[in-house]
């Protein structure tokens, strides 16, 4: 297939790019506004691949997307790109709407028209994946079960609240018009190439500089984990093998407290760069709370592993390990990201456990 893709340069598209161009014989259109959390140097070796064409535009340009589709006539569209750290929501909903509704929207816009001028036969096996989280779902308590694919709608952020009206925009172009869409719905990712501003790699890099460690609340809250590679190979699997109509969970099954993770974190960098002035875990502070902060997400995955014949490979300690040694072992990526996007800033202020 020849796949238009949406926000290939961030965290969770350039994965999914490194898949197609590793794994599959796919075509992948990358499609990136270049915002500060894209990175060219994450598509690793698609960046040279001639099966990798890299457009910057806005999918919120309607021109621009038609412009794209009628250059490229893609056979399929994932549609990745979204703002998604629930902090700056909360500073700034405006971008979030802009991005995540009226971008949708005006992606679903162009897509129809696409779709509407192919033969019967590519209309048969044209799709439009739409890639989104668990944070729609709400919040989970303590017993609470985890999210599934039929979970009522009840957002809470201005993130979260963003992302459920992307859903409900997809599934009406789907029921209204017929457009060929399938949603899946993951949880909190991890993995190599991630932002510094998000959960575990900002605490990674102030634990290794022996910065203070600010923890929202006392630290209970808790999230399901999935190695962005193992999403990545699920997203695909969904385009390729999905039914038309129908939404898929994807979990790692792996939950954990923020404070789980933050330990996790401090005692992996003892073992592997020692701090001369004690353990890591000296550092943790426990801070005030955030508004609205919801208490707990996780995703029961049983119909997408049994329809899709996918389960994630790696726990969460394995995957943990990859992640910071991968870190510690690209110091200057990450030292650049923070140089040029946080110029006059302190980065690891923020409280951990606020991020995707």
């Amino acid at each position: 297939m020849k796949v238009l893709l949406t926000g290939g340069c961030g965290f969770i598209g350039s994965a999914v790019v490194r898949n197609m161009i590793r794994h599959t014989n796919h075509v992948v259109v990358n499609v990136d506004k270049m915002t500060y959390a894209a990175s060219e140097e994450a598509l690793e070796q698609a960046r040279s691949d001639p099966r990798h064409i890299l457009i910057k535009a806005d999918i919120a340009d309607g021109r621009a997307m038609r412009e794209v589709l009628e250059a490229h006539d893609p056979d399929a569209v994932m549609h990745l790109a979204a703002e998604s750290h629930v902090d700056r929501s909360i500073d700034g909903p405006s971008d979030f709407v802009q991005t995540n509704v009226v971008g949708t929207f005006t992606l679903l816009e162009a897509v129809r028209r696409h779709y509407t001028g192919l033969s019967p036969e590519r209309k048969a096996r044209f799709r439009f994946h739409h890639v989104s989280t668990d944070e729609v779902f709400g919040a989970l308590e303590h017993g609470d079960p985890p999210f599934t694919e039929t979970t009522a709608y009840d957002p809470r952020s201005p993130y979260s609240a963003t992302k459920a009206a992307s859903d409900h925009l997809v599934r009406a172009w789907h029921h209204t018009y017929g457009l060929p869409t399938l949603v899946s719905n993951t949880c909190n990712n991890y993995g190599l190439w991630q932002f510094p501003e998000k959960l575990i790699p900002l605490v990674t890099l102030n634990a290794l500089e022996s910065k203070e460690l600010p923890v929202y609340g006392d630290g209970s809250n808790v999230r399901d984990w999935l190695y962005v590679d193992d999403h990545a190979a699920a997203l695909v699997r969904v385009l390729e093998a999905g039914k038309v109509g129908e939404t898929y969970a994807i979990g790692g099954r792996q939950p954990r407290t923020n404070l789980q993770v933050v330990k996790a974190i401090c005692a992996h960098l003892d073992r592997v760069s020692p701090d001369p002035a004690g353990p890591r875990e000296r550092l943790i502070r426990f801070v005030s709370d955030r508004p609205g902060h919801d208490f707990r997400y996780e995703i029961d995955p049983s119909r997408t592993e049994a329809a899709l014949d996918w389960k994630a490979p790696h726990d969460f300690e394995t995957g943990l390990a990859l992640t910071i040694d991968w870190y510690l072992a690209n110091r200057a990526w990450w030292e650049g990201v923070r140089a040029a996007r946080y110029a006059g800033q302190r980065l690891g202020t923020t409280p951990v456990g606020t991020a995707r």
